[in-house]
């Protein structure tokens, strides 16, 4: 019985159950899709951060331990790929004669490195000129000294008569900032910048050199093991930082205190977690709506043949089928569709992961994606049983065969309609929203050097009640409209239908159920496409900000500090593809005992190579504080942080201590505090200050640049940094904004968002023509009995047609402009709520105005298709119609 009433369903009722089922492949597809994505962005992420570490573990030998001992258990641990020694000593400063000039510099460290260190960590050390093996000096303080290859350079020791080596090459340490820290100190007590002095000699010459200084003093040179590790890591960035911080602890006990372990490895996973959650949530974002829209247009679907399925049912039962033999029939057209949607989901799935990511499974492993495939399908069934079965068995225990045969009934308001639910929910959402958008609200809250890590899931409670309530809304606003609107609508009809007007909106008005149903899924469906394609479009503006902000202009040369250059070598950067170049100071200066950066800009000039957003400043504009720098010298820009602790208020005197050009100490110089800066380009992301250019050259005898910012007009800046770079050497380092733009991205934005914009941008257009066209088009065949009865009682062809187009119009006007606002106020929330997304924040979001036109004429399409194509069946002969019905 149940093979012969599915072979029936698929002969027969054709269309419902392939529209059903596409509506669950929807489902299906895009949980697989973003799923396996989420899988393979966590897996990416973790490798990304391994990848960044030059050196794993930096472990420190404790005084009274023997470095000896010490090495060979390391070496002996699990998961160690490799151990080096280093020695680090303390240097009075450093020396160099040239030309009969003496440099200078301050305190700086000496460094003992094995032969094999670089063949162990060949990203720790990077050449530059010279050789790769002997005495090593950094890049800056070979410009400090003005050293080339083949000087001698007279280190100074504490405790020993000076050391004079020859440079045999220069070298950059690209991760200086883990090299020189503190081991095992927190955060907050790690020193503010690496040292600017440094010097790397062989372990042997090491060793020569500083044990008079040992003797002396032992806590002036202290041994590091620096650690390769090679054991595999979990792919979740968080339980690989777990695992990595676990081992780290074990060796500290397993020499029962030897070492101490500073762990860059799990420093960089720890960062790499808090992205992981975030692709976390942007999958709930980007997944859950559209699944849930999906599984809302599989119910529609279902719904539109809810009475014909009604009457077949009851239809069973009056020729004897017994209830649980009904519901039977249910289950297998609901296995039908669950079953194909599924499968035929997973199969849409894999080829969007190929043609996105040129892998069916996104990247992820087989195990990650055939898991997602299960959850998927398992989706897919719950979906269909919830759409076809459950209404079903809500009839069989509630219905009788009489009612389920009636075919007009009394339709009362919904319950929520009569206690205002809606807005009850709008009104919740607001609330959540104001305190999720507060000051002190993080969506991720993971604390640096704690396992542990969550998300403040209750804040996409906003989100989620505006769709709700909005949705509620426009409900109650369509079912008002078709209710009590019946002269508007055959004002609107009368054009396409004529005489047939007032019919027309009666029978509007008495489906109105269905209609508002459409319509509000057909707005919901537009919204989902709106706000993700504004989110997407934000994510990709605010990522161009965050990289020009890091770079500070197209091309930047930067250079090393105390090269003395002024603003006059501008012109030797004029190269092909530059049109203009922006000197720019960068000092330290003293307010109180805090030290922080300084920035001499040409206010007059300034936003000519670089981005100047208003969001940038607090107090005034950007173009009114810029100026205030011009018009008052002695003006000053600083941080809140700054405006806070000194308790300032704009025109008080704020004393810098600067480093005087001439005597090279300290002096006061007198600024005026003038307003507040946020974020300025090539700044840090703490306190720092922005001050006139030619003041502080005239206030310190010293017009040398740190930077020079260059504008290319956003074209050919590989090719321009390319052409610098063998202009200027060595002498002074080169970036550019495309290759800053890879560089600053966290572990997020590593993995490929284009290719998962493409794939769930994709899906939006298809749920919002499916919801409007497939919507449409089954309502109005499942009247095709009322347009023959029309036909018999003397209605027209065209009449029946502008019946149908005006439905059409109704549901496309409706659905359009409820989307709009939907999508529209739930895209100025998410952007909101998910602001730790975005560095630096958004001020306004980006409107992709082109996919918004091509998702509106992609719905609109498919609505003509669907109402032309039953205006076409509307004009068949009554008779054959009411014969197959």
């Amino acid at each position: 019985m149940i093979i012969s009433w599915v072979s029936g369903l698929l002969r027969h009722r054709t269309g419902r159950l392939a529209a059903t089922a596409a509506g669950i492949a929807l489902a299906v597809a895009l949980v697989a899709a973003l799923g396996s994505f989420l899988t393979a962005s966590k897996s990416t992420m973790t490798a990304r951060a391994a990848r960044s570490v030059a050196v794993a573990w930096q472990a420190e030998v404790q005084s009274g331990a023997d470095p000896h001992t010490v090495l060979a258990m390391v070496r002996a641990t699990d998961g160690v790929r490799g151990a080096e020694p280093v020695g680090f000593a303390r240097s009075t400063g450093f020396q160099a004669t040239e030309a009969g000039s003496t440099q200078s510099t301050g305190p700086g460290v000496v460094l003992g490195l094995p032969d094999t260190y670089r063949q162990t960590f060949p990203g720790a050390v990077r050449p530059l000129t010279g050789t790769a093996t002997g005495v090593l000096l950094a890049q800056q303080t070979a410009a400090n000294l003005h050293v080339v290859p083949g000087d001698t350079v007279t280190i100074g020791l504490p405790g020993s008569a000076p050391a004079h080596v020859t440079v045999a090459g220069i070298v950059d340490l690209p991760q200086a900032d883990s090299l020189f820290q503190k081991v095992g100190a927190p955060p907050p007590s790690q020193p503010a910048a690496p040292p600017d002095n440094v010097i790397l000699l062989p372990q042997a010459l090491f060793a020569r050199l500083t044990a008079p200084v040992a003797a002396v003093d032992p806590a002036a040179v202290t041994t590091q093991i620096h650690i390769a590790r090679d054991a595999p890591l979990p792919a979740d960035p968080a339980a690989a930082y777990t695992a990595v911080t676990s081992a780290a602890r074990n060796l500290e006990a397993r020499t029962s205190g030897a070492v101490v372990v500073g762990d860059n490895l799990g420093a960089a996973l720890d960062a790499a977690r808090k992205d992981a959650l975030y692709a976390q949530v942007l999958f709930l974002f980007l997944g859950v709506p559209g699944a849930v829209l999906a599984a809302l247009l599989t119910a529609a679907v279902a719904g539109a043949g809810a009475d014909r399925r009604r009457r077949e049912q009851a239809l069973l039962r009056t020729r004897g089928l017994r209830p649980r033999q009904v519901a039977a029939l249910a289950g297998a057209e609901a296995a039908v569709v669950g079953v194909g949607g599924g499968l035929l989901g997973v199969g849409i799935a894999a080829l969007a992961g190929r043609a996105a990511f040129k892998s069916a499974s996104f990247g992820a492993s087989t195990a990650s994606t055939l898991a997602w495939s299960g959850v998927a399908l398992l989706l897919g069934l719950t979906v269909a049983g919830t759409a076809v079965l459950l209404p079903t068995v809500r009839d069989l225990r509630l219905g009788t065969v009489t009612a389920a045969r009636r075919e007009v009934g009394r339709a009362r308001s919904p319950r929520w309609m009569r206690f205002g639910v809606d807005f009850a929910l709008l009104a919740v959402s607001l609330l959540v929203f104001r305190a999720a958008s507060g000051n002190q609200y993080a969506l991720v809250l993971a604390p640096e050097g704690v396992p542990s890590i969550s998300v403040s899931y209750w804040a996409f409670l906003g989100p989620c009640l505006l769709w709700l309530g909005a949705a509620l809304l426009l409900w109650r606003l369509a079912h008002l409209a078709l209710a009590h609107g019946r002269r508007l609508l055959t004002l609107l009809a009368r054009p396409l239908t004529g005489t047939l007007a007032g019919t027309t909106a009666a029978s509007m008005s008495r489906r109105r159920r269905p209609l508002a149903r459409a319509i509000v899924l057909l707005a919901l469906a537009l919204s989902f496409a709106a706000s993700t394609a504004v989110f997407n479009a934000t994510y990709r503006q605010q990522a161009e900000v965050d990289a020009r902000l890091s770079n500070g202009a197209d091309v930047t040369v930067t250079q090393s500090p105390g090269a003395g250059v002024g603003p006059s070598a501008a012109a030797s950067l004029h190269v092909a593809g530059v049109r203009h170049v922006e000197p720019l100071q960068h000092r330290f200066a003293y307010v109180g005992a805090d030290l922080q950066d300084l920035y001499g800009v040409r206010p007059a000039t300034i936003s000519t190579a670089t981005s100047l957003p208003d969001t940038y400043f607090a107090g005034g504009t950007a173009r009114s504080l810029m100026a205030r720098l011009t018009a008052r010298p002695d003006a000053l820009l600083v941080s809140e942080e700054t405006v806070k602790d000194f308790r300032l208020a704009p025109g008080d005197t704020v004393n810098l201590r600067l480093q005087d050009g001439r005597t090279h100490t300290l002096r006061t110089v007198p600024f005026h505090y003038a307003g507040i800066v946020k974020e300025f380009p090539t700044a840090p992301k703490d306190s720092f200050l922005v001050a006139n250019a030619d003041y502080v050259a005239r206030s310190t005898g010293d017009d040398s640049v740190g930077a020079f910012l260059l504008d290319t007009g956003g074209a050919h800046q590989s090719t321009t940094a390319a052409a610098l770079r063998r202009r200027l050497g060595t002498a002074a380092t080169v970036t550019d904004l495309t290759q800053t733009r890879s560089a600053v991205g966290s572990s997020l934005t590593s993995v490929d968002l284009a290719g998962l914009t493409r794939i769930e941008l994709g899906f939006a257009v298809l749920l919002a023509a499916a919801s409007g066209g497939i919507v449409l088009a089954l309502g109005l065949a499942e009247r095709r009995r009322t347009f023959a009865l029309a036909t018999v009682l003397g209605a027209r062809p065209r009449q029946l047609r502008g019946l149908v187009l005006t439905e059409a119009v109704i549901l496309t006007a409706g659905g359009l402009a409820g989307g709009a606002l939907i999508g529209w106020s739930l895209s100025k929330m998410l952007v909101k709520v998910l602001t730790g997304v975005f560095d630096p924040p958004p001020a306004t979001i980006a409107v992709p105005w082109a996919y918004l036109l091509l998702t509106a004429l992609a719905t609109i399409a498919a609505l003509t298709a669907a109402a032309l194509n039953a205006a076409r069946h509307s004009s068949r002969p009554p008779v054959e119609e009411l014969r197959e019905l």
